[in-house]
């Protein structure tokens, strides 16, 4: 019987350089949207807090599906903070910037540097949690490789 080496499978560093470069980009524009947002001073603290939150509870969801896909492994009511907030932080930050009483231009702008930043987090969450994965499965291959090569040295000095 003919063993084949086990590949595990890694991104490229093309990919991954266009992941953090994109998920940079995504930051900046936001970033230079609220710092240039015309309005007041409160409205221009809540869309940054709305932002944030939208960050973190994107990866969390992120890790919370990732972490669930093949079993169980959290809590329903885990689960149900976990979308309840992701729900909350997009509500509460599309509310705020629907409110704001600003030019739909900048309307626009802060809208679509919101939802690339959001669907950059996804992408990054999932590269990082594929190359920690595929760092897991190189250590139990190499944990295997040794222990066979330790049982072929055992069975030769017998």
């Amino acid at each position: 019987m003919t063993t084949h080496p086990a590949r595990i499978q890694r991104d490229t560093k093309a990919w991954r350089l266009q992941v953090w470069i994109s998920f940079g980009i995504s930051v900046a524009l936001c970033a230079i949207g609220l710092a240039w947002l015309p309005g007041a001073y409160l409205d221009r603290a809540f869309m940054v807090m709305g932002y944030v939150f939208c960050l973190s509870a994107a990866f969390a969801l992120s890790k919370y599906i990732r972490d669930n896909q093949a079993t169980r492994s959290d809590t329903p009511m885990w689960g149900l903070v976990v979308w309840a907030g992701f729900g909350l932080a997009m509500a509460l930050t599309a509310w705020g910037l629907w409110r704001m009483e600003i030019q739909p231009v900048w309307k626009s702008y802060l809208l679509v540097c919101w939802l690339y930043l959001i669907s950059n987090v996804f992408t990054l969450a999932k590269m990082l949690r594929d190359a920690h994965e595929a760092d897991l499965a190189d250590a139990r291959l190499q944990g295997r490789r040794e222990a066979h090569r330790d049982a072929a040295a055992l069975a030769a000095a017998e």
